[in-house]
């Protein structure tokens, strides 16, 4: 039976990759399921207006960096003040979305999904340039260090992480030392690498209206 989770992938139509290695296995809702929740053999076939294309656009990216609708139309909404003034506004908010720390101790390979690392972030379990971080939204910056708490590293929790960070790949900007269980911002994350699931171009057509 679905969670809920999943469920919210399959009424999006995209794995949000809410559940870690689970969405990118053969058990994957997403891949047995591929239609929306409900009546069995439902099929998108009905075409969406410009609005709900964008409401779901909007819905997908909202979901995809695990953010509450308040917290991502600020972010939104701060980059469309500045939309004149930046050579590519799209790119800037996605830099402010890689940028959180919670995103940043996913990418990391810390935590298996975005809600995981938020968690961990909350709990108190990570340092930033040796200084005890419990905010999710903390940016990152190049040069910042991320790591464990030394209590922290012994918890079974991050002890069962060990094997997934060996096959893990980080994106170019940041360093992995899954040794030593800590992390450097060594660039800026892009849209490129990012690589997110929908248009940004229509999440600004939408709060703009």
């Amino acid at each position: 039976m679905d969670t809920s989770k999943c469920k919210r992938c399959r009424r999006l139509g995209v794995k949000l990759f809410l559940r870690g290695d689970r969405c990118v296995s053969p058990k994957c809702a997403m891949i047995k399921r591929a239609y929306p929740p409900g009546k069995k053999g439902k099929r998108r076939n009905s075409r969406l207006s410009e609005y709900a294309e964008e409401l779901r656009d909007k819905q997908i990216l909202r979901a995809w960096y695990h953010l509450s609708e308040t917290q991502f139309r600020k972010y939104v909404k701060s980059v469309l003040k500045k939309q004149h003034k930046v050579e590519d506004a799209a790119s800037l908010l996605v830099k402010i979305l890689e940028s959180r720390l919670d995103n940043t101790v996913f990418r990391l390979g810390f935590a298996v999904s975005r809600a995981q690392a938020r968690q961990q972030v909350t709990y108190g379990h990570f340092l930033v340039n040796n200084k005890p971080i419990d905010v999710p939204s903390f940016m990152v910056k190049k040069g910042d260090k991320i790591s464990l708490k030394p209590a922290s590293v012994k918890k079974t929790s991050f002890q069962n992480i060990k094997d997934y960070l060996k096959r893990y790949k980080t994106p170019v900007w940041v360093k992995l030392n899954a040794e030593q269980m800590e992390g450097e911002i060594v660039g800026e994350p892009t849209l490129e690498e990012a690589a997110p699931p929908v248009e940004i171009s229509s999440i600004f057509e939408f709060y703009s209206r």
